[in-house]
């Protein structure tokens, strides 16, 4: 990818798809529902209905929750 965005957006689908909709053989489910980060293996509909909704933060948005509170 050209863009950094584009390729941050790839690697986080393809790391959700390996830990919460590809079954591992190992251990017989996927690593999300091993660590209970999940209750059920997600199909792919279910990946993308739940991050087709996520809105990461801008990067004003970031800087000012790093600011100390006081």
């Amino acid at each position: 990818s050209r863009k950094l965005a584009n390729h941050e957006a790839a690697l986080g689908l393809y790391f959700a798809t390996y830990n919460f909709v590809t079954r591992h053989s190992t251990i017989k489910t996927t690593p999300a529902v091993a660590g209970g980060v999940a209750s059920e293996q997600w199909t792919i509909e279910t990946l993308i209905e739940r991050t087709a909704v996520y809105n990461p933060p801008t990067e004003l948005e970031q800087f000012i929750e790093s600011l100390p509170n006081d």
